[in-house]
């Protein structure tokens, strides 16, 4: 059976420089033997009813100047630009008016966290934050749940021709 468990961010993680007092901060993790850019790809293959959600976010965020896919990069999972990648751990996100993102996928002793760090630029950041936080858990945790699947699958057709020879 597949388990996203909440957990503690691994103190090595890049991320944790940037918390602050009122940031926010969040982290998931499953047990996973996938590296930080297979998890992230995974991750950011939203399953249609998340990629609803985002579309309905955009209607409601853009009058406002808020970014739809974020900004122009050369290196993106899904349209998160990465900002580092490394064999631990890869860090994605950007700044907007409202608020600053990361999110992390670090490959830690057997599983993979996903975590999220936001820190709310102005009132409407918070407001924002705020708003969407009930639909962040269910799509951070069903992407967890998702590169664990996957994990499973793998590990069960290697299993599967492993008995055929």
């Amino acid at each position: 059976m597949i388990k996203v468990v909440s957990a503690e961010l691994p103190p090595h993680s890049a991320l944790l420089k940037r918390v602050g007092a009122l940031d926010f901060l969040d982290c998931y993790r499953v047990e996973s033997v996938l590296e930080p850019r297979q998890a992230a790809d995974i991750i950011t293959d939203f399953p249609l009813w998340a990629r609803s959600l985002i579309y309905v976010r955009n209607a409601i965020t853009s009058p406002f100047g808020l970014s739809k896919n974020g900004p122009i990069a050369e290196d993106k999972v899904g349209f998160f630009p990465v900002e580092s990648d490394s064999d631990s751990e890869l860090i994605a996100g950007f700044n907007d008016k409202h608020l600053d993102f990361r999110v992390s996928v670090m490959s830690h002793q057997g599983h993979v966290y996903l975590a999220t760090w936001v820190h709310p630029n102005n009132m409407a950041g918070t407001l924002y934050l705020n708003a969407i936080l009930p639909f962040h858990i269910v799509i951070a945790r069903n992407a967890l749940m998702r590169v664990g699947k996957h994990c499973s699958r793998v590990r069960h057709e290697h299993l599967s021709k492993e008995k055929r020879s």
